[in-house]
């Protein structure tokens, strides 16, 4: 069974807790090989296309409640945000981040090519294709800014927390990440998407309910992520301390 490497500073390498895990830096790391890493950039960014691509686009009544059904998905972006900070560092997080960054932007363009491509004759569900597939390039452009600056946060966040409180407390870390990531993400999203189409007190209640229903769900699955980090702290044999990480977001290097 391999021990855990947790990474901080060199005079604390050697360090090993109860679980066999050992504490170095996060520039320690290098370009070491990691086992599940490639899996949860791609489970992340999987979240975040189907979220946008599917959910995004449905509204559901639920209890008297109205709300776009992607909000049910969304979120667990942040969850694996929030573990891919806390097991491999704001490093590989922030590459997480451009990667989805990107094919956000990929996913934007082929849906404007794809739905301005004429239908062939006969083909009945160009309006049905449409209304599904047929974001103005304003809400594009709010969903891409605001991912980009929420998810920064949050990682940020979490990475400073995580020092702070010398890694205890993962699920005040996780809940106060998502506090000001999705708040960021909020407060970016709906007034650039629906400022001026949607009244102000509109827009206000809107964004405050889905802020709320967001923080909620990712309190609700703090078990959840109790059990995918540490399972993948023992599987890695490492655990990221970001003591001397450049919290820049405008690179892609480690």
């Amino acid at each position: 069974m391999g021990g855990i490497a947790f990474a901080r500073r060199p005079d604390m390498q050697g360090r090993m807790n109860d679980a066999g895990v050992r504490k170095i830096d996060a520039y320690a790391l290098g370009g070491r090989p990691l086992r599940y890493f490639d899996f949860c950039m791609a489970g992340f960014v999987a979240i975040l296309l189907l979220s946008n691509l599917i959910g995004a686009a449905k509204l559901s009544t639920l209890g008297g409640f109205t709300f776009g059904a992607g909000i049910l998905f969304f979120p667990l972006g942040y969850v694996l945000g929030d573990v891919l900070t806390e097991v491999y560092g704001y490093a590989r997080a922030r590459r997480c981040v451009w990667a989805g960054f990107g094919a956000m932007l990929f996913m934007a363009l082929m849906s404007w090519v794809v739905v301005k491509l004429p239908p062939a004759e006969g083909w009945p569900d160009q309006k049905a294709y449409e209304a599904v597939f047929g974001s103005t390039w304003r809400i594009v452009f709010a969903s891409v800014a605001a991912f980009w600056a929420g998810e920064f946060a949050n990682s940020f966040v979490l990475a400073k927390m995580k020092l702070l409180t010398q890694g205890r407390h993962l699920w005040m870390r996780t809940i106060g990440s998502t506090v000001v990531g999705q708040g960021v993400d909020s407060l970016l999203f709906y007034p650039l998407a629906f400022y001026g189409d949607w009244t102000s007190a509109q827009v206000a209640t809107v964004m405050v309910t889905n802020w709320l229903m967001k923080v909620t769900w990712e309190a609700v699955l703090t078990p959840v992520t109790y059990v995918v980090v540490g399972r993948l702290k023992r599987a890695e044999g490492l655990d990221v301390f970001d003591e001397g990480t450049n919290f820049t977001p405008f690179r892609t290097s480690l």
